[in-house]
């Protein structure tokens, strides 16, 4: 399996994806050898704590991954940039990347000089690591590893699976980037089954790659029980003094922040006692502070940076109500979590999430009307809240990683039963 986040580093949902489906196929009886890019020694910030030893990573929670071995490659490679603890500079800049559209500027160093030298040369750390391992079947997570996922099922004639959790249109719109739309079609289309997060991203990738239909399948995300109390909150957050509707998520074109804040100038007009927190970073966020002041409502909108473990489900406690206004979502996992904690959500229809949700308000993200007059009902009407909290909390049991896993054990087997490789090997 290849990636490029895991906990406790995570920058977004694709690394909550496969924590939880790696934990639920590994309890499941498979045996997995997931090669990820290093992480310094001894980082702890999310769900596991690993310490990084002579390439492995070594997983406190043993019980939960005794069938998976780590292998770390070094790199800096990131899909997401977050803040962490970096200076301010250093997250302006990053700011201004942090949607994946590396454009070879030397000014950022975060990804190195090149993005897509570190996307080959981790294919070909990967390819030594595999040549000494054992194994049915490839499975490649998003763009990044695709590369990587094709040299290794070249090498080894053994199948590719590539899951796609995000596509270059869900994050770029129509104004793609060239070669990352290459990479990700030539994986999809010499991949023997293609895994998608929902079938919004299925007809994605069947209308705008050329793959067949047949070829895809698709695989909700699940979301991990909610283990947090309050007594292991983060971070000091502000106390609630007013009805708090809150964004969170990248600040980037996907996730549609500047709808959130155009329909809060509406909300303001007429409900007075409401704060709106903006959580997370993103080429887009200069941009939203500028139009919360022109608008007018800059001290009615709270921007805290990127949060965290603790510090989310703290942010999740105080809110009324959790707002996913994504333009183009592949799946939202964000609104699982919030559900997880009891959180009224009010979603985009150009989302998986909404495919599979009956509990939760359903808007297009550009009906900024539609979506002011949703978030007043859920802050006026008690009774509407409170049935939405009821019914989505008890709604997203059905969302088991157990159960995700059990789908992607099945597509495994049935693509070795009917063919070890698609085309003859070294014939790419």
């Amino acid at each position: 399996m290849l990636g490029w986040e895991f906990p406790p580093v995570i920058t977004g949902g694709l690394g909550m994806a496969c924590y939880g489906l790696t934990k639920a196929m590994a309890h499941l009886g498979v045996h997995i050898t997931f090669v990820l890019p290093k992480l310094s020694a001894g980082e702890s910030t999310g769900h596991v704590r690993k310490t990084s030893t002579q390439g492995e990573i070594k997983i406190e929670e043993l019980s939960k991954f005794e069938n998976v071995t780590f292998r770390t490659i070094a790199s800096t490679l990131k899909p997401y940039v977050s803040a962490g603890s970096k200076s301010a500079s250093q997250r302006r800049k990053e700011n201004l990347i942090a949607v994946w559209r590396y454009r070879g500027s030397k000014e950022f160093n975060n990804y190195g000089e090149n993005i897509y030298q570190e996307v080959y040369r981790y294919a070909a750390k990967a390819a030594e690591i595999a040549s000494v391992e054992n194994f049915d079947i490839v499975h490649a997570h998003d763009w990044m590893t695709f590369p990587a996922g094709l040299t290794i099922a070249k090498a080894s004639a053994k199948p590719l699976i590539v899951h796609i959790h995000s596509t270059e249109f869900d994050r770029s719109g129509e104004h793609v980037n060239q070669t990352i739309y290459d990479i990700e079609r030539e994986g999809m289309h010499k991949a023997n089954k293609v895994i998608a997060v929902s079938n919004y991203t299925k007809s994605i990738i069947v209308s705008r790659y050329g793959i067949s239909p047949e070829k895809v399948e698709v695989v909700y995300n699940a979301i991990e029980p909610n283990n947090h109390s309050d007594s292991q909150l983060g971070q000091s957050l502000p106390d609630k003094t007013e009805r708090v509707v809150l964004f969170l998520g990248r600040l980037t074109m996907q996730k549609g922040p500047e709808y959130f804040l155009a329909a809060a100038k509406k909300v303001l007009e007429k409900v007075e006692n409401v704060k709106f927190i903006m959580v997370g970073t993103g080429d887009m966020m200069h941009r939203a502070i500028e139009m919360a002041a022109w608008m007018g409502i800059g001290h009615k909108v709270l921007f805290t940076g990127f949060l965290q473990g603790a510090d989310v489900s703290k942010i999740y406690r105080m809110a009324d109500i959790y707002v996913m206004p994504s333009v183009s979502e592949p799946f939202g996992i964000a609104s699982l979590e919030a559900l997880s904690h009891q959180v009224p959500v009010l979603i985009s229809k150009h989302s998986g999430a909404a495919e599979v949700l009956t509990h939760a308000l359903k808007v297009d993200f550009w009906d900024i009307n539609q979506m002011a007059n949703k978030i007043i009902a859920v802050l006026k009407h008690g009774a509407l809240k409170t049935s939405l909290q009821e019914n989505g909390y008890r709604e997203i049991s059905k969302f088991r990683w157990e159960d995700s896993a059990a789908k992607v054990i099945n597509i495994y087997e049935q693509t070795l039963a009917l063919s070890p490789y698609p085309a003859e090997k070294g014939s790419f």
